[in-house]
């Protein structure tokens, strides 16, 4: 389902309106096939064909979209990955959560996941592979919040307008589980979660909470079996890290 949290606005205030168009051409080019025909984009966007051109031409200008030769069609660019390593790179949290991953690896001896909340959506933005991974190795993640874990204990301890976007991103009869939920998932210390995709781990996951309370990520350890009697002790450990973790954030 498209993220409907940012429309196509008139270009003619200041700059404002060409920037979040643009911004939104790149929400666009982010869901769906990876390359997409200019016809395509200019309706889920709502803007003029000759105005989605021209926003596409400056993109791919700045390497934030790149164009087919064969095809025509438009994808995200490469910058995108500059900039994302920059930004994390100067991310405190990831900071403040790395002297904990490695004994925390040694002693849950899995792979563990560091995530955020972003738009209704959860991006893994850190992991430590555990021993065995399996035959699939998804290094970039994003999924709807609600999908998994992490997403539930954050999207849940949002904002309203946070909650809505997540909530937009899955089907009605998950809203409705999810509504009748929301109270139970904010106060939850952890979550278990088995994804749909079998290509991925079930999650046990707990949140980062920093100093102001706000939960700002979720760190979650790959586990075989959502109901085991063994996430307990599983989350407890992950529990410990991140408040730990949380504490440092406190002096940020």
């Amino acid at each position: 389902m498209a993220n409907a949290t940012m429309g196509a606005e008139p270009e003619g205030r200041g700059g404002l309106g060409t920037v979040r168009n643009a911004v939104r051409l790149l929400e666009l080019l982010g869901e769906g096939p990876a390359y997409q025909q200019l016809s395509d984009l200019a309706e889920r966007s709502g803007m003029s064909l000759p105005t989605v051109h021209r926003l596409l031409r400056s993109l791919v200008l700045a390497d934030l979209a790149v164009q087919d030769p064969q095809s025509s069609r438009y994808g995200l660019g490469p910058e995108l990955t500059r900039l994302a390593g920059h930004y994390l790179a100067r991310l405190p949290l990831l900071g403040a959560l790395g002297p904990y991953l490695s004994p925390l690896h040694e002693e849950l001896s899995t792979t563990l996941y560091v995530m955020t909340l972003v738009h209704g959506e959860v991006v893994y933005i850190d992991r430590v592979d555990g021993p065995s991974a399996g035959p699939y190795r998804d290094t970039h993640r994003v999924h709807p919040a609600l999908s998994t874990a992490g997403g539930r204990l954050l999207a849940a301890r949002a904002d309203d307008l946070a909650w809505q976007q997540a909530m937009s991103l899955t089907d009605e009869l998950d809203q409705a589980e999810a509504a009748r939920s929301r109270s139970d998932w904010a106060s939850a210390p952890w979550l278990a979660v088995a994804p749909l995709d079998p290509t991925l781990n079930t999650e046990v996951a707990v949140p980062v909470i920093d100093g102001r309370g706000n939960a700002v990520a979720a760190l979650s350890a790959a586990v075989p079996d959502p109901d085991a009697a063994e996430n307990k002790a599983v989350a407890a450990s992950l529990s410990r890290a991140a408040r730990a973790a949380g504490r440092t954030l406190s002096h940020v």
